[in-house]
């Protein structure tokens, strides 16, 4: 990223923000995420009404490197997910439905990952767009903008598993499928010639703590496994403008 781009960690400030180098919609998507995030009582602007979940993440022994150090090695990894309504919109309405995942010690000891993935198609195309829905577990969530994935690049996306229960599109219905039922999810990868399995994910829970905090794919990537710089700046200013709503709560 160039000295002349913004850089949105979990500690920007305002006065960051209105230094003159970021671009004008970088700042118009910081402070309209902030003002949505302010009027919604502290809420995120995006994703107001979700459910925490306990995971669990495998990555199996694969036949290919990856060169990829948390891709290349088989291990067990605890999840924090956070599946979510995008709008917020009330049921039944179809709605764009969020599923961010904080894989813990990645990478090590205290080297999260996290993934941000929304409702969307599998296809070449529709892979890269957001699609509402009624279920929860009717298709694919993917992370819209390529990845980096050691030498390869694609969309990571997660399908429910063959089998899986439809559980409606619903904060309630998401947060007490896994009690009575097999939640799981194949994580993978999209290439020009299909889809390369990466891990699966298995939600185990609901967990009652943590429900406010935020997820940062770009704070918390990994080497050789990170999003594209693809509007970078754009997707971390909306991110900082709603951590900035949430934190002042509402407007004066």
């Amino acid at each position: 990223m160039s000295t002349g781009r913004m850089r949105m960690g979990r500690g920007t400030s305002r006065a960051h923000l209105d230094h003159p180098h970021p671009g004008h919609l970088d700042l118009l998507a910081f402070r309209t995420a902030r003002t949505v995030a302010r009027r919604r009582g502290a809420r995120p602007a995006l994703h107001p009404h979700g459910v925490v979940l306990a995971g669990r993440l495998v990555v199996p022994d694969h036949r290919i490197r990856w060169d990829v150090p948390w891709l290349d090695r088989p291990g067990a990894y605890r999840v924090t997910a956070r599946w979510s309504r995008a709008a917020g919109l009330p049921r039944p309405l179809p709605d764009g439905l969020g599923l961010a995942l904080r894989v813990e010690d990645a990478d090590g000891p205290g080297r999260a990952l996290e993934l941000l993935l929304t409702s969307s198609g599998h296809g070449r195309w529709t892979r890269h767009l957001p699609l509402p829905r009624r279920s929860a577990t009717a298709g694919p969530y993917s992370t819209l903008l390529d990845y980096v994935v050691g030498d390869h690049r694609g969309v990571v996306a997660a399908f429910p598993v063959p089998g899986t229960a439809r559980v409606p599109a619903d904060p309630g219905a998401m947060g007490a499928a896994p009690a009575g039922r097999s939640v799981a999810f194949e994580l993978g990868v999209g290439a020009a010639t299909g889809w390369w399995p990466l891990a699966r994910l298995t939600l185990l829970r609901e967990e009652a703590s943590r429900s406010g905090r935020a997820f940062d794919p770009y704070e918390n990537c990994l080497p050789g496994f990170r999003p594209v710089d693809r509007l970078r700046t754009l997707r971390a200013a909306a991110y900082a403008g709603s951590r900035a709503g949430r934190s002042g709560g509402r407007p004066g």
